[in-house]
C-alpha cells in the first residue's frame, strides 16, 4: 500500500484546525489537529507523523518552545512548517533557527499551505547526490571538525559534541554537501528553504554569522566558509565520509 502522508496540526484556533483539515484531507493527506502544546505531546508519545504545522502564537507554550523541544527530541527530525500571525521578519528568522522548516503568515491560502509541505517533505526526503551513502549514520570530516548526520550535531577535535539549531543545521549541510563551489543568496535559501528568495535573504547572511561561531571561524579570515564578494559564499574545506563508528 503506498503511504500517505500523516500532518499533525497545532494550532489554538478551532476554525483555522477544521478549514486546514478539511482541506488537506481532500487532497489525499492524513490529518490529526490538536489546540496546544499539551495535546501534540501526548499525541507524539504513541504517534509519529511526516510533518507538523505549527503555531507560533498560542497560550502557554508557544510555537518556538515547542520547536525547540521538538528538535532535541525523538522527532527532531520531524519536518515543522509554522503559522503566525506576526509578520515581522525578525519573528520569521528566529522561527527558523528555533527549528522550523518553513514559515507562513496568516492570513494564508491552503493551497499555499499545501504546496510549502509538499516541498518540505520533498526536501526532507532528498538525499545529497554526492553524499547519500552518508545517511547510513556516518560522519561527515572536514577540518578540525565532524558533522554527525544522525544526530545532527558537530563534533570537535576532543569528541565534544557541538548543538546545532535546525537551521544551522541545514545551512552547514548544504555547505559540505557542496564543497569548494560558490553558492550565492538565492541558492543558499532554495536548497535549505526549499523556496525562492524573498524577505528571508537577510536570514542567510545571519545563519552564516552563526554556523562561523560555532566553527570557531574569524569572519575577517574564516578558514571554513568563504565569502565571495558579489557572489555569495564558498565552503573551502575538503569533505570526506568518515567508516562507521
Amino acid at each position: 500500500m503506498d503511504h500517505i502522508d500523516h500532518i499533525l496540526i497545532v494550532d489554538d484556533d478551532r476554525e483555522i484546525r477544521d478549514l486546514v483539515s478539511t482541506y488537506l484531507k481532500k487532497n489525499g493527506l492524513r490529518v490529526t489537529a490538536v489546540a496546544d502544546g499539551r495535546q501534540m505531546r501526548a499525541f507524539l508519545e504513541t504517534n509519529t507523523v511526516d510533518l507538523i504545522i505549527l503555531d507560533l502564537m498560542m497560550p502557554g507554550d508557544d510555537g518556538l518552545v515547542l520547536s525547540r523541544e521538538l528538535r532535541v527530541g525523538r522527532h527532531k527530525a520531524t519536518p515543522i512548517v509554522m503559522l503566525t500571525a506576526r509578520s515581522d521578519e525578525m519573528d520569521r528568522i528566529i522561527g527558523l533557527e528555533m527549528g522550523a522548516d518553513d514559515y507562513l503568515a496568516k492570513p494564508f491560502s491552503a493551497r499555499e499551505l499545501l504546496a510549502r509541505i509538499k516541498a518540505v517533505l520533498r526536501r526532507a526526503r532528498m538525499l545529497p547526490p554526492n553524499l547519500q551513502i552518508s545517511e547510513a549514520g556516518q560522519l561527515l570530516r572536514f577540518g578540525e571538525w565532524k558533522l554527525d548526520t544522525t544526530a545532527r550535531h558537530l563534533v570537535d577535535a576532543d569528541g565534544t559534541a557541538i548543538a546545532l539549531s535546525g537551521a544551522e543545521y541545514r545551512l552547514l549541510r548544504v555547505f559540505v554537501d557542496h564543497p569548494q563551489r560558490v553558492l550565492n543568496r538565492d541558492q543558499l535559501l532554495n536548497l535549505t528553504q526549499g523556496r525562492e528568495a524573498d524577505l528571508f535573504d537577510r536570514s542567510i547572511d545571519l545563519l552564516v554569522s552563526r554556523v562561523r561561531q560555532r566553527l570557531g571561524d574569524d569572519a575577517r579570515e574564516p578558514t571554513y566558509i568563504k565569502t565571495v564578494r558579489s557572489e555569495g559564499y564558498v565552503f573551502s574545506m575538503p569533505v570526506e565520509i568518515v567508516e562507521p563508528r
